[in-house]
């Protein structure tokens, strides 16, 4: 068959793969020398779900209005910008928190 260059045949084969879902966006706001955030990262890490969030941890020192709304209150844990605990959590609560992210 002759080379025609107006007539060109493309073969795609198209997969579909499952979604992945986003790993949560986990937030603790602290400030050095706080031992029950010190206690809260210890917890969220011994959760061993690390692989199903991203974590930050944002000094309240560091911003003028962080320190006024959380100066009493830390550690404040957010998840997907939303509060999720303040002051204590257990590694058992923090994964239960974060399994209900992928029900929902």
């Amino acid at each position: 068959m002759p080379f025609n260059p107006r007539k060109l045949t493309v073969c795609v084969t198209i997969k579909m793969m499952p979604p992945t879902p986003a790993k949560a966006q986990v937030i603790i706001y602290s400030r050095p020398g706080c031992h029950l955030c010190d206690e809260a990262k210890r917890a969220i890490e011994g959760a061993g779900c690390q692989n199903e969030y991203t974590l930050e941890e944002i000094n309240i020192e560091s911003d003028p209005d962080l320190l006024r709304r959380y100066q009493y209150d830390i550690p404040v844990v957010t998840i997907n910008d939303v509060e999720a605990f303040r002051h204590r959590l257990t590694a058992a609560e923090f994964r239960q928190r974060l399994s209900q992210l992928h029900r929902d």
